[in-house]
């Protein structure tokens, strides 16, 4: 029995232990895959990093754009490294923890000799694994690598995929230039051919800049489309550029500026405006948005000083394939009644700007009627018969020929088409239709319902009312730009001649007035002063060491000399006694130091880097080569960027904190620095004291030897004045310490004795009088002091405070003195450490505002000289360009 129960136990015990380990082992497994799945999902990288195929394909676009343009293309070093330093730490860290797992695993498998109570509890203990603190800080540990490996693989992701992008962007450029290289391999040389639209365009485009008394300025020929408000003259030039290029309203005044529409024929159907090099495809509704919302602001802005319409030009360029090609100008439409929003001569404005253009005896008038409205309400064509009264360049246009068909008569229609209706003539006669009043029709669907109405129209049926060549916006185009091509083979050749001999007159009068000068324009002109000024800038730095010490010396003294005197030296040398004069100006220089001084320094530091700059720029005026062309221009440059500099804030502390510590030393160290102090002293209170004999010299009149050389004479206050200063010399003749006020008695004193010499004053006129009459008696006194102590240096170190000759005001102005030196240096260090830097670029940043802006520089470079170089310059471009168009023009023939 004995054995049987040994036995049993054995075997009991042998399955507590294999279930224990069993146990143990799944449970560890079990956490090993919770804690695997908590790790970072690393599938991101096949989809972030390019595998296979697309990675070759990759790396040998790359080589193939490297060797052609022999630029080769390198991953960020950095970013490579720091991919492979992580990747190989998460790695390391992985084997680590799994080694941990494994030998937990064989340690519970070695642990089959402990009792059955031990036994229990690790086998628990290792299958719910985080039950102690120990194993819990672990696995936080644990979690808390996690968290930042999976941050820190995240933003190598994001660099990565940066730098991916970079390098996708190089390779398409990349590509795109070696395309352009290949095909432009053969004629890479040869100079690109304009058409010949766009030559003419341009030349229109220098003559909207012309401003001259010259009458031949406007006498090119262009298209000029004229028509009353919402007569449709908007829609009918949308239809020769077959595209809704300009923005619609409801009623309201759309058309505010002249816009120049230059239409020529192109491959793609896209839009440019002049100024910019943004195209606006107009196969695209977004870019057709656009372009409108851009033509919109145009006009507006080019509306100023509370007017309505403008004549700034609006010039853009349509190129497409079938368009006509020809120039037309499109302008607000004439009113009949002008509404409250409009300015007061909006009526008169479009009338002139209407005339002017319609009076270029080479424009073609474009008229628009509205065929919806009566005829005898239209306001167009008085205008253009007083203009074109015999119709030689005019072409009629009839729109709304839809709703006319419904609203009038056909018979009605006929004599407006054949030009029997108005007394206007015309060219010919044309009727189309321009939409169905839908904004948002599309240009193909307009001239689809064009066609389909003109097809179906009884206006057809009714023989002989529309002749098929008068209809459409298609033939329209046709017949504008066959007149226009016509009208400039006629007239170019007389244009050109015209400015030719514009040109000799103008280089006839150059060579008149400036012979020796050549013909600059105010770009050149403006750059040439650019640089004059930054050599200037540049010398400013090139400043001894010396002459700013200097400078900033003389400026700091005029800043603080009316302080010093005023709130620290006289109220602390009137307040009687050596100890509290030292005590009052301990407190007085500390509280100037902590809070206005500073700043007072920092003004003058300015002041002085203005003046010296001021002092360069007005010193070069007086060289041989100077030209004075440019001296406006230079002093709005410089004034503008001083108006802009400001001191860096940082320098008030930093002076603060220097001026305290120099303050706080009160003992003059040497003979040479007294001597020094002394002489400071000297000539600080004589030039008070010149400044308070001018005052009296105005409060007394002249002395009795000026007013008879010079025949000057006594006023009645200044007699009174004199009185009174004779009875204030007694008092401080009688008393030489006197305090700085006068008492209740003596001001009583003083007014009953003048009042013996029949002079009534009060006491306020007395004390006004006293002031600058006992400030001369103390200066005098404090110039005896400051003689009494020039030799008294030795006196001072030997005795202190306690010297028998009062010198405290010598040390005051010796302290005074070492602050200004002190500031001086630092302030110098500034100005050529930093201030001349930062003022130099203030003015290469005013520089760059005013080379944008022609009417700055118009307003600052002027004169018969700019002037005339300015339109000399002008001319002849126009002409070059006139001569390049008509070369190109006979070679078409």
């Amino acid at each position: 029995m004995l054995v049987v129960r040994i036995l049993r136990g054995a075997l009991k015990l042998r399955y507590l232990v294999l279930g224990g380990a069993i146990g143990g082992g799944v449970s560890l497994s079990k956490k090993y895959e919770d804690w695997k799945d908590g790790l970072p999902d690393m599938n991101w990288l096949k989809d972030a990093m390019p595998q296979g195929e697309r990675w070759s394909q990759f790396s040998k676009n790359l080589l193939e754009v490297g060797a052609v343009v022999k630029n080769a293309i390198d991953i960020d070093p950095e970013l490579k490294q720091l991919s492979e330093d992580k990747l190989s730490e998460w790695r390391s860290w992985f084997d680590s923890r799994l080694d941990d797992a494994i030998k937990a695993a064989d340690y519970q498998g070695t642990q089959i000799v402990e009792t059955k109570e031990d036994l229990t509890s690790k086998t628990t203990v290792a299958a719910l694994g985080i039950t102690t603190d120990e194993s819990r800080k672990k696995f936080e540990k644990m979690q808390n690598q996690v968290e930042t490996l999976q941050t820190e693989i995240m933003n190598v992701q994001i660099k990565y995929q940066k730098e991916l992008e970079k390098m996708e962007k190089e390779n398409r450029d990349l590509r795109t230039q070696y395309i352009l290289l290949k095909t432009n391999k053969k004629s890479s040389a040869k100079k690109i051919k304009k058409s010949l639209i766009d030559m003419y365009s341009e030349v229109l485009d220098e003559l909207s800049g012309y401003d001259t008394g010259y009458t031949m300025a406007d006498h090119l020929p262009r298209v000029v489309v004229v028509g009353d408000q919402s007569s449709g003259k908007t829609s009918v030039l949308e239809s020769i550029a077959k595209a809704r290029i300009f923005p619609r309203g409801s009623g309201e005044m759309m058309t505010r500026a002249p816009v120049k529409v230059t239409l020529a024929e192109g491959p793609y159907h896209v839009a440019q405006f002049r100024d910019s090099e943004r195209e606006y495809d107009l196969t695209k509704e977004s870019d057709l948005a656009d372009l409108r919302r851009e033509v919109e602001f145009r006009m507006r802005a080019s509306v100023r000083g509370g007017k309505t319409v403008s004549n700034e030009v609006i010039s853009m360029t349509v190129k497409g394939p079938g368009l006509q090609r020809m120039v037309l100008v499109d302008l607000p439409g004439i009113i009949s009644t002008m509404t409250v929003d409009m300015a007061s001569d909006t009526k008169d404005s479009i009338h002139q700007m209407t005339k002017h253009y319609m009076s270029n005896p080479n424009a073609i008038i474009l008229c628009i009627q509205d065929g919806s409205v009566d005829a005898e309400r239209s306001n167009v064509t008085d205008l253009v018969m007083q203009c074109d009264p015999l119709g030689r360049r005019t072409i009629f246009v009839l729109t709304k020929v839809d709703l006319a068909e419904e609203l009038a008569d056909p018979e009605r229609i006929r004599k407006i088409l054949s030009g029997k209706l108005f007394p206007m003539k015309a060219l010919g006669y044309y009727a189309v239709v321009t939409g169905r009043g839908r904004k948002d029709d599309s240009i193909e669907a307009i001239r689809q319902y064009e066609e389909d109405f003109f097809k179906n129209s009884k206006l057809f049926h009714r023989r002989g009312v529309i002749m098929p060549h008068q209809v459409t916006s298609r033939n329209l185009s046709m017949a504008v730009s066959d007149r226009f091509w016509k009208m400039v083979r006629e007239t170019i050749e007389q244009q050109a001649d015209a400015f030719k001999a514009t040109r000799f007159n103008l280089e006839t009068e150059w060579k008149n007035n400036f012979p020796r000068l050549r013909e600059s324009g105010r770009d050149e002109l403006f750059d040439k002063a650019k640089g004059e000024i930054l050599d200037e800038v540049v010398t400013l730095s090139q400043i001894s060491a010396k002459k700013w010490d200097d400078t900033l010396t003389t400026k700091l003294w005029e800043k603080l000399s009316n302080y010093v005197f005023e709130n620290v030296y006289l109220p602390a040398a009137q307040s009687g006694s050596q100890n509290s004069f030292n005590t009052m100006v301990d407190i007085k220089l500390r509280q100037w130091a902590e809070q206005a001084l500073p700043a007072k320094s920092v003004e003058a530091g300015w002041e002085a880097l203005q003046q010296e700059f001021i002092s360069l720029m007005d010193h070069s005026k007086k060289s041989q080569d100077h030209d004075g062309i440019f001296d406006q221009l230079k002093s709005a440059v410089v004034d503008e960027a001083i108006r802009r500099h400001s001191w860096e804030d940082k320098a008030i502390d930093m002076l603060r904190v220097i001026q305290l510590n120099t303050l706080e030393d009160r003992f003059v160290h040497d003979k040479a620095e007294w001597d020094q102090a002394v002489k400071f002293l000297e000539t600080s209170v004589t030039a008070k004291l010149t400044q308070t004999e001018e005052t009296l010299s105005q409060m007394f009149g002249p002395g009795q030897m000026k007013r008879l050389t010079h025949w000057q004479y006594l006023t009645q206050d200044q007699q009174k004045r004199r009185s009174v200063k004779n009875e204030l010399d007694k008092i401080l003749k009688n008393d030489s310490k006197h305090l700085p006020t006068l008492s209740y008695d003596e001001l009583t004193t003083v007014r009953k004795n003048v009042q013996r010499e029949n002079v009534d004053v009060d006491t306020d006129y007395i004390r006004q009088t006293w002031f600058p009459v006992y400030r001369k008696h103390f200066l005098h006194q404090a110039l005896q002091r400051a003689k009494d102590c020039r030799k008294a240096y030795y006196l001072y170190t030997q005795q202190g405070a306690e010297c028998e000759i009062a010198c405290s005001d010598v040390v005051l102005f010796w302290r005074i003195q070492q602050v200004i030196k002190i500031t001086g240096n630092a302030l110098r260090q500034q100005v050529i450490n930093r201030e001349a830097r930062r003022l130099d670029k203030e003015i290469k940043a005013v520089l760059d505002e005013f080379s944008e802006d022609d009417d700055k520089k118009a307003h600052l470079l002027t004169g018969k000289r700019v002037l005339l170089a300015e339109e000399l310059i002008k001319v002849r471009q126009i002409q070059e360009k006139l001569e390049e168009f008509i070369n190109s023009l006979n070679q078409e023939k």
